[in-house]
């Protein structure tokens, strides 16, 4: 399959193309070492090292150049995403292993696929760090050219090999088109970069700060938890009520955005692939078919094997019909998924805040702290490949299930045969609610003649107190037999919505498949839980409200101390007292939360406290 799946991703094998991408990903990591040695000279580093204080010849220079910040950047998230959409091919000739830039032996192939995916990292690095980089002028310039000779070549091995086998003469647009598009736009956003940049350069816009400590999002809910709550919230639409809430002071990080965007490239071009190999496989199917039917035709026992024959027939027709429309459903759930994972991202993080962690399992109340920063490196890579996986296996199940239903209910109707099938559907209709009724039964006679009346009226139930334990013993001696009957049934039916369940939520890391007291054999979902906790600790908005607070009020201590003038020290306002302005934080604190003031200890206990200590002086 592997084999087929890589083919699948070239347009065309016979095609003579001038334009190798395998072999210019190899030559691009020259341009991109150049372009990083440069964004490195112009980075400086904040801590310099001793001898750097001793021979200050770079002035702090060749500082380390970062990317993106993986736990809380906010900035060019959308930029970030797409540059990473850019890179969406080479991640799926990774994920179906058709990249290996190193010929080894079969039990080497995990440390193949490490060196391949840090060529492939190596190579679009630039993008992110022209994107992140404080020289606005040489960072944008840099990523244009470096943009502009990636779509230059993707655009010419396009013009040389349009065509493809499985899709006709647009297969490489309809693989490539994305790559371009993020690539367009990235060249775009770096034209408005140098612009922007310009423009600071000659003094006409003033330069904002590019990372601040607090953002304006965090500032605005942190004042919106300060505020009174309304008495009469505002009615929800049933947008908002049933499937999203906007909130305007919540903001997703750029590694959120980023594996969405990401997701949702390789979900299309897995997508893609999929339909080349089936329709590869439909070709041979039909060379087989013809096969078989000259084979009937020139055997003599033509009325033993017909019927084969046209059953063999009939089940490919119907696989081929269902896997087509299983495969709407697969993907419209798969595409749900990522948008529903943002949606679950907010709600957990949210409740974090707020202090919650009932919706956790209790051991993971408190995560190591090793695995949740592996975790934010595994995460996103890890949610992209649950996606992928996770609609292969849904549409492979859903196509069973298919193939189940065409046979059981929609042939047996093209085959004259309805009024069979239906009084076997009957039948076994009528088997199924026996048994609930049953079950139903034991319900109802066990909580109307074997529990204690109600202790008073206002109760919603029974106590759980026997009454009548002859007749209950009686009953549960006579119902033994029958239930180890029923439970074989109960023991199926609990599989195959272990299953069902199972594979529908296989893509998704922000619940576990498992049951209670065996999550720590998901990785999947420990790794969602890790990302949390390191974002809820790195963007918490009031705790960095606090430290915004800290750090601010240490700086202006700092700068008036170095004044040396007294003179310049005194502030143009009215002075007030340390005292008055506490007494002032006091009342705004009491009146914004009454509860508080029974808590205060009265000021006559205090006083009464302080008796004994001043008449023994």
């Amino acid at each position: 399959m592997l084999l087929t799946y890589t083919w699948a991703l070239q347009p065309n094998v016979t095609c003579n193309s001038s334009v190798d991408l395998g072999l210019f990903l190899h030559y691009s990591l020259i341009p991109s070492f150049f372009i990083i040695l440069v964004l490195s000279f112009l980075q400086r580093r904040i801590y310099r090292e001793q001898r750097d204080d001793k021979s200050n010849l770079l002035e702090g220079r060749f500082g380390i150049v970062m990317p993106l910040d993986f736990v809380g950047t906010f900035r060019n998230r959308w930029s970030y995403g797409i540059a990473f959409g850019a890179a969406a091919n080479r991640i799926m000739f990774l994920f179906a292993e058709g990249y290996q830039p190193l010929q080894a032996p079969k039990w080497a192939q995990a440390i193949v696929l490490l060196i391949g995916g840090t060529e492939v990292g190596f190579s679009h690095f630039p993008f992110f760090a022209c994107l992140s980089s404080e020289s606005r002028l040489i960072g944008s310039f840099l990523g244009f050219v470096y943009a502009l000779i990636w779509f230059a070549i993707t655009v010419l091995h396009i013009v040389q090999c349009p065509h493809g086998q499985f899709l006709g003469n647009y297969q490489t647009i309809i693989f490539y088109w994305p790559s371009l598009l993020c690539l367009a736009f990235l060249l775009g956003h770096f034209v408005y970069m140098f612009i922007k940049g310009l423009r600071i350069q000659l003094g006409w816009d003033i330069q904002s700060e590019e990372k601040p400590f607090l953002e304006v999002h965090q500032a605005k809910h942190v004042k919106r938890l300060m505020r009174k709550p309304l008495v009469q919230e505002e009615e929800k639409s049933w947008f908002q009520h049933r499937i999203y809430e906007w909130d305007p002071f919540f903001r997703f990080p750029g590694r959120m955005i980023s594996t969405a965007v990401l997701a949702l490239i390789c979900l299309y071009l897995f997508i893609t692939i999929e339909f080349c190999i089936y329709t590869y496989i439909v070709q041979e199917l039909e060379v087989f078919e013809r096969e078989l039917e000259n084979y009937i035709i020139s055997d003599n026992e033509t009325s033993m094997l017909m019927p084969a024959v046209l059953q063999i027939k009939e089940l490919i027709k119907v696989t081929k019909g269902v896997w087509t429309w299983t495969s709407f459903p697969a993907s419209l759930t798969c595409i749900s998924y990522v948008f529903h994972i943002l949606a679950c991202y907010r709600k957990h993080i949210k409740r974090l805040w707020l202090g919650e962690k009932k919706f956790l399992p209790l051991k993971f109340h408190s995560p190591s702290s090793s695995e949740s920063m592996a975790a934010i490196a595994r995460y996103s890579g890890w949610q992209i490949a649950y996606i992928l996986w996770g609609y292969l296996i849904i549409h492979v199940v859903l196509c069973l299930f298919g193939v189940m239903f065409t046979y059981s209910l929609v042939l047996p109707v093209g085959h004259n045969q309805g009024l069979a099938m239906l009084k076997d559907l009957g039948i076994g209709i009528l088997t199924i609610s026996i048994i609930v009724g049953l079950m139903v039964l034991q319900i109802w006679i066990a909580g109307r003649f074997f529990l204690q009346p109600k202790i008073g009226p206002s109760d919603k139930q029974k106590p759980l107190a026997l009454n009548n334990r002859k007749a209950f013993h009686n009953f549960n001696y006579f119902l033994f037999f029958y239930n180890v009957l029923l439970g074989l049934g109960a023991c199926l039916s609990r599989l195959l919505f272990s299953c069902i369940l199972g594979t529908w939520l296989i893509a998704r890391l922000d619940r576990t498949i498992l049951q209670n007291g065996y999550e720590r054999a998901d990785m999947g979902y420990i790794s969602w839980i890790g990302m949390l906790f390191v974002d809820h600790y790195h963007t918490n908005p009031v705790l960095v409200s606090f430290c915004h607070i800290l750090v601010t009020d240490h700086a202006e201590r700092k700068f008036q101390s170095s004044i040396k003038y007294g003179y310049l020290n005194h502030s143009p306002g009215p002075r007030v007292s340390q005292k008055a302005r506490m007494r002032w934080f006091l009342l705004y604190t009491l009146l914004q939360n009454p509860r508080l003031s029974s808590l205060r200890k009265p000021k006559a206990e205090l006083e009464f406290r302080d008796l004994p200590q001043i008449t023994s002086s």
